[in-house]
Order: C-alpha cells, then structure tokens, then sequence
C-alpha cells in the first residue's frame, strides 16, 4: 500500500484474502500509514495483522525482492504517483517499487490502483510507462450498471474486480447479464 488516498480498497483487498488459502505479504509506505490513520478508523496494528507477512518499506533484501520467490503477481492499493512513476521509471529504492519490478521482469502481473484524479500529462506519461513495460493500470472506477447501494458495496466491487483481474475466483462482483436482464430486473 503506498500513500495515495483509498487506504481502504488495499485493507478490503488484505480482508478477502485474509479468508483465503492465498499467502499475503504487505509492505506500508510511510505515507500510507498516515493515509490509513486519517481516512479510516483501522489502526496500523490491525491492517499489519490481516496479512501473513509484513515487510518493512525499506527492506530490500526481503525474499520478495528476488525474482526466485514465487507470487502469482502484486497488486499495490491504492497507488500514489510517487510510486507509479518509481516503477515506470526502474527507481527501486524500497521494497514495493523493487518487488514490483522483479514481478514486472519476471513476468507476473502488477496492478497498479492508481487513484489520482484529474491527471496532467506528466502522470500520462508515467503511467503510459508502466503499461509498456507490463504493468496494469487499475484506476478504482466504481460499476454504475451493478446498482451498488454503498460506498461499501462500491469498495467490495472494485477489490472483485482486482482479484478477477489477477486471476482470483470470487464471487464478489455483481456480473453484467446484459441490458435485456437489467431491464427486466427493473421493469422497463
């Protein structure tokens, strides 16, 4: 998680898979831990203890470092500019940016949540950067069609949305059926 605000799409994100078989390492930025004090009311301790490894930020010897450590990919949420553009750019110097390239050059996919809003062209540009080199940008645009009730049911869908795009069943997304289904759903 780095510092961008949405801190609570990556701790919904660390709550599924905390019901899952799926091992979680998490690594805070520092700003992220400011962001998640301020926009929610979990506590670092109680984020920390959704996943099964902690890492420090600035611990880049971690096994996660290492392209020969085994993941089915990374997904950062939310994703700062800061750290989009460390990636793009190859500026690995904290264990998210350099656990996302060793994902990148290893082949495995790296979401990237990026929530930032409106962009000008130097964010283009990084985030043109990351997608060439393999990474996917993963804005948390909310599904209108779903007819989501909540902010909650808004954060639930797009953490679906991320696992589906990773490559994880879940049954956490209300699925499109089409506008003829829709419709008739609501009678029109």
């Amino acid at each position: 998680m780095s510092g961008a605000s949405g801190a609570i799409l990556g701790i919904r994100l660390l709550e599924v898979l905390h019901s899952t078989e799926i091992e979680t390492h998490l690594i805070l930025s520092s700003a992220a831990r400011v962001t998640i004090t301020a926009e929610t009311k979990w506590s670092i301790g109680a984020v920390e203890r959704l996943a099964h490894v902690v890492h420090p930020i600035g611990d880049i010897g971690a096994n996660i470092a290492s392209g020969s450590f085994k993941t089915d990919g990374m997904i950062i949420v939310p994703c700062s500019v800061k750290m989009i553009s460390s990636i793009a750019y190859g500026i690995t110097d904290d264990l998210i940016a350099r656990s996302a390239d060793v994902c990148l050059k290893e082949g495995r996919p790296v979401i990237a949540v990026f929530r930032e809003a409106p962009l000008h062209v130097g964010h283009l540009r990084a985030l043109t950067q990351f997608a060439e080199i393999g990474g996917v940008v993963f804005p948390p645009v909310p599904a209108f069609y779903a007819d989501l009730q909540s902010v909650d049911d808004m954060v639930t869908q797009i953490v679906g949305r991320m696992l589906d795009r990773i490559g994880i069943e879940n049954d956490l997304v209300k699925r499109w059926e089409g506008l003829h289904a829709r419709r008739k759903a609501h009678n029109l």
